[in-house]
């Protein structure tokens, strides 16, 4: 897999919108399956999260955790985008969260295949659905194309591993088993995909799997965790 690129890409998948009412109103088709509002955001958002202080973990940040911190001029301006964009979002119905990701917990797992979200993934929903989301500070989710991946259930030493797993035929049993510890969401990078970051500020709007979708969902994974980085900033919903 090559290195992963910095800079916003110019793919097919990918269409690049100029205000918040662009982004919820285009229509996801043939291979665009994510849309970004690109953003150069003021403020300190790096002063928020020092002045957090969050456990190890994954921390939700509410209104009246971020109105009771003291901050500078330049924090409070970023505290303003936080909640200005978490109301956009309320507004259209949405539920966003703000949390602040201070590395996981009970991360390991056993078996064939992880199912963290530091593995590439698709997000899954049962009714139509989109995933919004946006890094404030720290690393940036990772997305990949969709013909750039493989899922890992048809790869045939990690499916003979489930197969053992499950105790039973391939057949729609296991089909069901698959789907409902979400090995089906999860892929592998081809040796030649490349990877793109989200990057810093803009808030995306990414495809979910859901049943009657007329595109593909967006593949992508949280950064890994590298020890001595920053907890990342992030808004998702």
């Amino acid at each position: 897999m090559s290195e992963l690129s910095e800079t916003l890409p110019d793919l097919p998948c990918i269409r690049y919108v100029g205000s918040f009412e662009e982004l919820v109103s285009t229509k996801f088709s043939g291979e665009l399956n994510a849309l970004c509002w690109s953003r150069q955001l003021p403020g300190d958002f790096g002063e928020i999260v020092r002045k957090l202080q969050v456990d190890r973990g994954i921390t939700t940040i509410e209104e009246e955790d971020l109105n009771a911190l003291s901050l500078s001029a330049e924090g409070q301006v970023a505290r303003e985008i936080l909640l200005r964009d978490q109301a956009m979002l309320t507004e259209h119905g949405l539920l966003p969260v703000i949390d602040c990701i201070n590395g996981y917990v009970n991360h390991d797992q056993d078996g064939p295949m992880s199912t963290h979200v530091q593995s590439f993934h698709a997000d899954s929903a049962t009714v139509e659905a989109d995933t919004y989301l946006c890094t404030y500070y720290g690393l940036s989710s990772e997305g990949v194309r969709s013909d750039e991946v493989e899922r890992r259930v048809d790869i045939p030493e990690t499916r003979a591993e489930l197969l053992k797993l499950y105790g039973g035929e391939d057949d729609s049993g296991f089909e069901e088993f698959l789907n409902e510890n979400f090995f089906d969401l999860h892929y592998a990078a081809l040796p030649d995909a490349r990877p793109w970051s989200f990057g810093i500020g803009n808030l995306w709007r990414i495809a979910c799997e859901y049943p009657g979708s007329p595109v593909p969902p967006c593949v992508h994974r949280a950064p890994d965790t590298i020890p001595g980085q920053p907890p990342r900033l992030l808004l998702i919903s």
